[in-house]
């Protein structure tokens, strides 16, 4: 009797091990090859999307490389079940600079077109883009500074209108060289176009098709996050408007 009832206890612990490692198996497979939760680090997309915004990325949108992979494991060369991203797709990307920083931006230039912002307006194979002015508004940046911004509907060649965040046409980035965009390669930009560290500038350039992890798809929780133990917060802090958003 008393051996039957070690076995048991040996049985049900192994078989709580097993249980274990089966859902880890599981939570796995559905990260590598259906859909990963991402959390938004900093403002570079405003206003689409805002610092402690969370959706889900699909893994499955553009195929599979190693960069879909636990730990970037390199046991597929370059990609497959490859579909090419449409201009306009919102994207999370390893950076080419280091292969380990994920990057989320907009799909602005695809192969072979040619990108330029003059004077802050997008132009695209030397054609201008539509913008329309929505309303402007008062903004708190990371250095803690308030400014006002501009909001716009932009509007990209195939007709897709997204919205994108302007402090002045005079910043920085409002003036840029035309970019060729390379075979197999994708020009991304911030929404939030004067505080966007984006393929305007050499540590980010074009990225390859290989470094795409997958196409954001929709917010599944927000909170402006003013810290977890703040435990008394965590209730005023969540953003419901923002749950289940589709992201455009």
């Amino acid at each position: 009797m008393q051996d039957n009832k070690k076995n048991k206890k040996g049985d049900g612990f192994w078989g709580n091990v097993r249980t274990v490692v089966y859902a880890l198996l599981i939570a796995i497979a559905i990260r590598t090859v259906a859909y990963e939760p991402f959390s938004i680090p900093s403002g570079s997309m405003i206003p689409t999307l805002e610092i402690g915004d969370y959706l889900f990325v699909s893994k499955y949108s553009y195929g599979y490389s190693r960069y879909s992979l636990p730990f970037g494991l390199p046991l597929i060369k370059d990609r497959i079940f490859y579909t090419e991203p449409e201009r306009g797709d919102v994207v999370v990307f390893k950076l080419p600079s280091d292969n380990s920083t994920d990057y989320i931006k907009r799909i602005i230039g695809l192969p072979g077109d040619k990108v330029q912002v003059k004077e802050g307006r997008l132009y695209i194979n030397g054609n201008m883009l539509e913008r329309k002015e929505l309303r402007k508004e008062s903004n708190i940046f990371p250095d803690g500074s308030r400014r006002m911004v501009t909001v716009y509907e932009e509007t990209l060649p195939e007709g897709k209108v997204h919205l994108i965040q302007e402090i002045s046409d005079k910043e920085a980035p409002d003036n840029t060289p035309v970019y060729t965009v390379p075979e197999d390669h994708f020009f991304m930009m911030g929404d939030n176009r004067d505080n966007s560290m984006d393929s305007r500038f050499a540590n980010v350039g074009a990225v390859p098709k290989i470094n795409l992890e997958g196409k954001a798809l929709r917010i599944f929780f927000s909170s402006d996050g003013s810290g977890w133990w703040k435990f008394w917060n965590w209730w005023s802090d969540i953003r419901f408007s923002r749950f289940f958003q589709s992201i455009n």
